[in-house]
């Protein structure tokens, strides 16, 4: 596949992103040298080699997920502190806008 600069302002006005003529060039040419690299790993005999999901062996450290009674706190004494509350919920300014259009 060879990306085009056309393919490029089509991807970047789907993400909601301004990019200018020259970016548009540089992406496109990133882009196509990243699946020539994929391109050229697809190549590669591995025949025979098991998957490998990491090199160095570390394994992840879990802990029993146990319920401490004198850490918890009732309702409350949670909401005790809170700048607003509603109905025993914490009330907090809206952190996300929408265009109600």
């Amino acid at each position: 596949m060879k990306f085009t600069t056309d393919f490029v302002a089509q991807v970047a006005q789907l993400a909601n992103f301004t990019i200018d003529k020259e970016q548009e060039k540089e992406l496109a040419q990133s882009f196509d040298d990243s699946l020539t690299n994929i391109e050229l790993l697809n190549k590669v005999n591995t025949q025979g080699i098991e998957p490998t999901y990491q090199v160095n062996n570390l394994v992840n450290v879990m802990r029993a997920d146990e319920i401490n009674e004198a850490n918890q706190f009732s309702q409350k004494e949670a909401l005790s502190n809170a700048a607003a509350t509603h109905d025993g919920y914490f009330v907090v300014k809206r952190v996300i806008d929408h265009d109600d259009a």
